[in-house]
């Protein structure tokens, strides 16, 4: 199975250049602007939360958030990049290190809607942002999402190596579809009051179906 651990790190890795007073400084400062930033985000959407709202949460002057970041779009990106890291860690958590590849798929993406739904405005600005950017950040964005499309790929991958899924299976195909499909499901908590529950049954059902023609079983 594949190993998700992380390895620990040498000595020399481990090491940091240190700081000077100036320099901690500024990394505290943008710190608090991301952190004020994503909060707004969450709780009101991308639209709705101003650069001077961001300041007012971070306790700082907007000069303070346009000297670290070029304007809201360029925030609101490294919001982004961070939070699709920590998903990706989420998935990981979720997914495990054995088991049916079905339930493994299923418990990925149900620890990630456990902790999306903690801030549904925040993923709803990201799915209506990745329809109107330019062509360069849409590749940026596409390489944030990556690693979490590689964790789903990695099981599919291990079920291909334990025999449990056929030989031929196309993972990162079957990956990015399983991507889309969970991201889609976001519309029935904005419209119809899905709860965690319901999207993890829905999830397990459109998983396995899927998944349905893939396996070694008869």
């Amino acid at each position: 199975m594949r190993d998700f651990s992380t390895p620990a790190a040498s000595p020399e890795s481990d090491a940091q250049p240190r700081l000077n007073r100036r320099q901690a400084a500024k990394v505290r400062t943008r710190q608090k602007v991301l952190d004020a930033a994503r909060a707004l985000f969450a709780e009101r959407g991308y639209d709705a939360a101003t650069i001077r709202d961001i300041a007012r949460e971070a306790g700082m002057s907007t000069g303070a958030v346009f000297a670290n970041f070029q304007d809201k779009a360029e925030l609101f990106e490294t919001v982004f990049g961070e939070e699709m890291t920590g998903l990706a860690h989420d998935f990981r958590i979720g997914a495990g290190s054995d088991g049916p590849v079905v339930k493994r798929l299923t418990g990925a993406m149900d620890a990630g809607y456990h902790r999306s739904l903690e801030h549904l405005p925040l993923m709803q600005a990201m799915i209506a942002r990745s329809w109107f950017q330019p062509s360069e950040a849409d590749l940026r964005s596409r390489a944030f999402i990556k690693p979490v499309i590689e964790t789903l790929s990695a099981i599919l991958q291990d079920g291909v190596r334990s025999g449990e899924l056929r030989q031929d299976v196309e993972t990162l195909l079957i990956a990015r579809m399983l991507w889309d499909i969970w991201m889609s499901n976001f519309r029935f908590v904005a419209y119809d009051g899905w709860d965690a529950a319901a999207l993890s049954a829905h999830i397990g059902k459109q998983t396995a179906m899927v998944l349905a023609g893939q396996t070694t079983t008869r």
